[in-house]
């Protein structure tokens, strides 16, 4: 079979498939498949040879002429093919590949013909279509839906901001018309068009027809009675009067002609149906994307394509494929802008030019000598539309600038509200800039959230600051961002959770920068700083919390709630950022004396719960009833749901540390079965712990570890990681319950996501509750050594960050053991024993009593390592831990065995298992069975 010329005008047809290389489409069954570009260009070369093996490098050259790119890509794109293709969803393959040599398409390949277009009938005057282009990027699925429109309705308009390439797209929809129906199609430039008054005699010397007056109206409507044309009129918002009358006159009296219009504005006449082309879609904020991901979206194929074009030829590394997202989501994804940048990249570099896209040289920048000229630079594109707006719509229009990200019709007026303008006034004119595309707007839930391009705003700041305003906009941003941030700080109630409306991280960014830097002014800078505190905390951006409220507070306010709400936020991201040392506790005591004083009752609330985490992290657990009682009263005198069972569960949690296992069950127990804690948002940091989280622990300790790993594995794969601390929490302490039921696998997973989560969000503490879990995964592996050197990391830094950790000291001590260091072992449990004590009993007494039994018995002191045993579980069965004692009961087993006493310590260890009811496949109860049994790896110490 001869290759198919895809340049015959042939359709190339496989299965269900049809492909039209040069319409650029792809159909199954007669409906149009979404493919990306690059696959379709690997499709086009697959169909063209089929049952011929393709090489990588034909591939390659094929989808990227241009770029030098890794192997990745093409896999990449081949994987996006197939998913089109549906390929192996049956017994049918299409895309086959050849180990070694390449791809091929395994399918027959009909060729058929096409019949060609009609040609036009040539007219004195005449415009055609301009030239398609060879290639377009991501705007396959809009030329498809803007030619749709006109064929079904026969008046379209494409509708976007400047550089959005509507003309690019009403062109290429044109030539597909005009390949399905249309007998002639007819081109009107209209940019250079400055008289709406002229329109109709433009386009009746473009139809050949003789004007018989002054107005040619009547004779153009006349000459497209008879005629199957389709008019395309281009760059009409500076003529939309002109325009508009002529377009519906049109529509209505010649029922054959269809108009297809590009404009930054509605015409709003009868007819038109309009198509919004919205930006490229651009590569999500992302650290995981490879080369081959992100040139999967079309506004990074754009970039790389014409950045090759100009010049730049260098591989696409993983650090250029970053930098070449972040530019793509600066630019918004504006194709215009996109190739206006990717002609530097050449000069410059990705790196640099990103670096530069942060000035105002890029509104400068120039593109094809070509171009018209409202298209020669970004600065031109929007300055175009902007010399169309009447006076109010400029003055709201540079005002919004100041926004840095969404904003709804409260913010614009706030801002924008300057004496001259009524709110209705602004209203009308951010509704005008919208339907200029000076504006975008995206609605949702009934409300809409309006936002500039990031070129626009550039524009807009310019514009701003030669009327010389600029202070008095950036005031009222910052006093508006500051409301907003106000209203949101009160206690919620379970039917308003998630709905206060926040202002965007930019904007209060914005807002403390000029308050602080520009603006100097301290009071509203103090008060802004404590607001946005909360946001911080809750959007995990902790050292910002901290950065914020110190600079805050060396200006020493003088307002009691200011100097509260700056010491919670300073001392909650000290806690979490530095641990708990001194500073973070003076913080928050000063910020709960203030809360006392001016009977803040919520602010008190949040702080008993912050100081809360605080002692339980140094290990204070005698503190724990005391104020979790407090937190109860407080939470009855509030009256909210969510605030009672948040109290509940700090109760809960109070007694499962102390040791009083049954007791912390019948308290988490009631908490679970409410539903308010599914009503928090996830990043609510005094209400964000789950009661599922002590809970498993607890049942672990009371002897029931099926129930226990079931509760630990629905909490380990329902959490997402939203707010750090909270995500940090679940992870440390649900990690326990994997390394108790001897789940080593689970235990490595969850300790490699706890280390590398805190380590990117600055959590130190955190971080080395995360080496003490792999530590112990070493420890149980048989690396004795290696263990060590990682719990004493982790020991030390914990205890450097006011952590106590005496379950890892534990944990240390047998891992010295294993490593044959007998007596430090022994120094390093009884010097954990001895701090535990000092505070009260903890659920981790037994346990490490167990740890020092077992350093006695290498110790050779029997007497010394029975009593510890004896000890353990004495406090195990008062504290209800079966597991605990299950685990004491084996180690004083193993030890009488030693000594030959084996018949007076079995019925001993059979009594303790045999109480238990689950969990019998877990790790302790398999290895009590085996010592029960004689097994001689029971013998050995787990």
């Amino acid at each position: 079979m001869s290759a198919p010329d895809p340049k015959s005008g042939s359709a190339l047809c496989f299965g269900p498939f049809r492909l039209l290389p040069t319409e650029r489409r792809l159909e199954r069954d007669g409906t149009v498949v979404p493919i990306g570009s690059r696959a379709l260009d690997i499709l086009i070369a697959l169909a063209e040879r089929p049952s011929e093996v393709l090489g990588r490098d034909a591939l390659m050259t094929r989808a990227w002429p241009d770029l030098t790119v890794d192997d990745s890509n093409l896999r990449f794109h081949i994987a996006r093919l197939r998913k089109a293709l549906d390929d192996g969803a049956g017994d049918q393959r299409y895309i086959v590949n050849v180990p070694g040599r390449g791809y091929c398409l395994a399918a027959e390949v009909r060729i058929e013909a096409l019949l060609p277009p009609a040609k036009p009938r040539p007219l004195p005057g005449a415009s055609g279509l301009p030239p398609l282009l060879d290639r377009m990027v991501g705007r396959d699925g809009a030329v498809e839906a803007v030619a749709d429109l006109v064929a079904r309705y026969r008046f379209a308009t494409i509708l976007g901001a400047g550089g959005m390439g509507k003309t690019t797209v009403a062109i290429a929809a044109a030539n597909r018309l005009l390949r399905s129906g249309h007998d002639e199609v007819r081109f009107l430039d209209l940019g250079p068009l400055s008289d709406p008054t002229l329109v109709a005699s433009t386009l009746a010397n473009a139809l050949g027809v003789a004007a018989q007056s002054g107005d040619p109206t009547p004779e153009v409507i006349g000459n497209l009675r008879e005629r199957r044309i389709l008019l395309v009129f281009d760059g009409c918002e500076h003529l939309v009067d002109g325009i508009a009358s002529l377009a519906e006159k049109i529509f209505l009296e010649a029922p054959g002609a269809s108009l297809l219009v590009t404009s930054r504005e509605r015409l709003k006449v009868e007819g038109e149906h309009v198509f919004i082309l919205s930006e490229l879609e651009q590569p999500p904020p992302s650290e995981d994307l490879t080369p081959a991901e992100v040139l999967g979206y079309p506004a990074a194929q754009l970039l790389a394509e014409r950045a090759a074009a100009a010049g730049h030829s260098a591989d696409l590394t993983p650090a250029d494929a970053a930098v070449m997202a972040e530019i793509c989501r600066t630019l918004d994804g504006v194709p215009l802008a996109l190739e206006l940048v990717a002609g530097r990249v050449s000069d410059y570099g990705w790196k640099q030019t990103a670096d530069l896209l942060h000035g105002r040289l890029r509104l400068l920048w120039t593109g094809r000598r070509t171009a018209p000229a409202r298209h020669q630079t970004l600065r031109s594109a929007v300055e175009w539309s902007y010399d169309l707006l009447r006076p109010d719509e400029r003055k709201v229009f540079e005002q919004l600038s100041v926004f840095a990200e969404t904003f709804d019709l409260t913010d614009a007026v706030s801002v924008a509200t300057d004496g001259d303008l009524t709110a209705a006034d602004i209203a009308g004119a951010v509704q005008s800039l919208v339907e200029k595309s000076l504006v975008a707007v995206r609605c949702s839930g009934g409300s809409a959230a309006y936002r500039l391009l990031d070129t626009t705003r550039a524009f807009a700041r310019e514009k701003l600051d030669g009327e010389g305003v600029r202070q008095a906009v950036a005031s009222r941003h910052a006093a508006h961002v500051l409301a907003c941030l106000e209203a949101s700080k009160e206690l919620p109630r379970p039917d308003v959770l998630g709905a206060r409306k926040r202002p965007a991280l930019a904007d209060v960014y914005a807002a403390l920068q000029w308050s602080f830097v520009e603006g100097g002014d301290a009071r509203l800078a103090t008060r802004l700083a404590a607001a946005a505190s909360r946001t911080f905390i809750e959007s995990s951006l902790l050292n910002e919390c901290r950065r914020w409220t110190e600079a805050a507070l060396a200006l020493e306010p003088t307002d009691d709630d200011t100097v509260m709400r700056l010491n919670e936020g300073l001392g909650y991201a000290l806690m979490f950022t530095q641990g708990n040392g001194h500073e973070a506790g003076a913080a928050l005591k000063r910020a709960l004396a203030l809360a006392d004083d001016l009977a803040d009752i919520a602010s008190q609330f949040r702080l008993m719960v912050t100081l809360l985490r605080f002692r339980r992290g140094r290990g204070e657990y005698s503190l724990l009833m005391p104020m979790s009682r407090r937190l109860e009263a407080l939470a009855a005198s509030i009256g909210n749901p969510v605030a009672i069972s948040c109290a509940h569960y700090q109760v809960g949690t109070a007694l499962h540390l102390l040791g009083q296992q049954q007791a912390a069950r019948e308290q988490l127990d009631a908490e679970i079965h409410l539903d308010v804690f599914e009503e928090v948002p996830p990043h609510h940091y005094a209400y964000s712990s789950h009661p599922f989280v002590p809970m498993s622990r607890c049942l672990w300790l009371l002897g029931y570890p099926d129930q226990a790993l079931a509760m630990a594995r629905h909490v380990a794969e329902r959490t997402a990681p939203s707010d750090a601390v909270s995500y940090c929490v679940v992870l440390m302490w649900v990690t326990t319950v994997f390394e108790w039921t001897g789940e080593w696998d689970m235990v490595g997973q969850l300790a490699e996501r706890l280390v590398a989560y805190a380590r990117s969000h600055s959590m130190r503490p955190y971080q080395a509750v995360g080496l003490g879990h792999q530590g112990r995964r070493l420890l149980e592996a048989g690396q004795a050594k290696a263990a060590v050197a990682l719990l004493r990391n982790a020991i030390g830094q914990a205890r450097q960050h006011g952590m106590m950790m005496p379950g890892f000291e534990g944990s240390l001590a047998l891992a010295l053991l294993g490593a044959g260091e007998t007596e430090e072992a022994h120094a390093t449990v009884g010097a954990a024993i001895r701090r535990v004590r000092s505070d009260g009993e903890s659920h981790e007494l037994p346990e490490l009593l167990r740890v020092l039994g077992e350093v006695q018995v290498r110790r050779c002191s029997h007497d010394d390592a029975i009593a510890a045993f004896d000890e353990g579980m004495a406090m195990a069965d008062r504290q209800g831990a079966l597991s605990w004692k299950l685990r004491l009961a084996m180690s004083r087993h193993r030890a009488c065995v030693e000594r030959g006493e084996a018949s007076a310590s079995r019925p001993v260890l059979a009594n303790v298992l045999g109480q238990f009811s689950e969990g019998f496949d877990t790790a302790d109860l398999v290895a009590a069975r085996q010592l029960l049994e004689g097994s001689p790896d029971a013998a050995q110490q787990r």
